[in-house]
């Protein structure tokens, strides 16, 4: 899930092309004419080839014999992937994306607080400490965001599921998008909150560390509907 902006001119050509087919700029089934958007882009065969190769790899193209490349169904994108989800934010699809986030959330983190108070052990405990730690003392977004991101990772590491464990793959890109919203725009101290769950874990209070987590998420949910809220406003002038 590595983001390619940034990266020169074959991360420019993956961004400029991925972003122009998640906003539908070119069509589902549309075939890309390479030499046309090589002249366009002022960029060699080879770096539309292999750029291509990363667009198909996250389910956006496919090529074949006779046909060329051609831009596949939205069912194919992995819509996990960190790049496809900042072009949806960029062309306006943040609202969708951060909503099926909070649902996923939802179904998943209680029942994995629930799970880690029952399974943790002190190094799991520790490691939350850790985190909270970081949380206390990050100061601007950036390091805010990895904070969330480490606490949130070691919640699923002590539930000792394996699978529970990488659930931060299909969490974290779209965390972070959330994250970077309601951090740069919130001055509430996120500390107390995760500091609860921490405790009934502790305890070993399952009831207590899926609540918990439930109001985390409900907090979560009421912020980024206030700042999407706010932001749609302004766009329309009210």
């Amino acid at each position: 899930m590595n983001a390619y902006s940034g990266r020169g001119v074959h991360g420019q050509t993956v961004s400029t092309l991925g972003a122009r087919i998640v906003a539908g700029d070119i069509a589902v089934g549309e075939v890309i004419d390479l030499g046309e958007l090589g002249r366009e882009l002022d960029v060699s065969m080879t770096v539309l080839r292999e750029a291509t190769k990363v667009l198909a790899a996250k389910g956006l193209v496919e090529a074949r014999q006779k046909r060329g490349t051609y831009v596949r169904a939205r069912e194919h994108w992995n819509l996990l992937d960190s790049d496809v989800i900042r072009w949806r934010s960029e062309t306006g699809d943040t609202a969708e994306v951060l909503r099926d986030l909070a649902e996923v959330r939802a179904v998943v983190e209680p029942a994995a607080a629930a799970m880690a108070a029952q399974r943790r052990d002190d190094r799991d405990l520790a490691e939350l400490d850790a985190a909270l730690e970081d949380m206390r003392r990050a100061v601007g977004p950036e390091a805010e965001v990895a904070a969330d991101l480490r606490w949130h990772r070691a919640m699923l590491r002590a539930t000792h599921n394996d699978m529970l464990s990488r659930m931060d793959v299909f969490i974290e890109p779209a965390l972070r998008l959330r994250d970077a919203l309601v951090h740069g725009a919130s001055a509430d101290d996120p500390v107390p909150s995760h500091a609860e769950v921490v405790e009934a874990v502790r305890r070993g209070d399952a009831d207590a560390a899926a609540a918990a987590v439930a109001s985390l998420l409900d907090k979560a949910a009421r912020d980024v509907a206030d700042i999407i809220g706010t932001g749609e406003k302004e766009m329309q002038g009210e």
